[in-house]
């Protein structure tokens, strides 16, 4: 599934920034709140996705 996919890279993205924010660093904060705001949009469409296979697979059994 191409948007889980999406999701893990942009969490293996971050990791450098959440050490340096954690660190003090207040630049890399303020690139993990964006990050975080994109990962739960991704997270958001997985979820989407997922409903979305669940209803076919109903469907295709009725």
């Amino acid at each position: 599934m191409e948007e889980y996919r999406k999701l893990r890279q942009l969490v293996d993205e971050i990791a450098d920034d959440i050490d340096k924010a954690c660190g003090g660093n207040k630049a890399a904060g303020t690139r993990v709140r964006k990050a975080m705001q994109d990962i739960k949009n991704v997270a958001q469409d997985v979820r989407k996705r997922v409903l979305d296979m669940r209803g076919a697979e109903e469907s295709a059994t009725s």
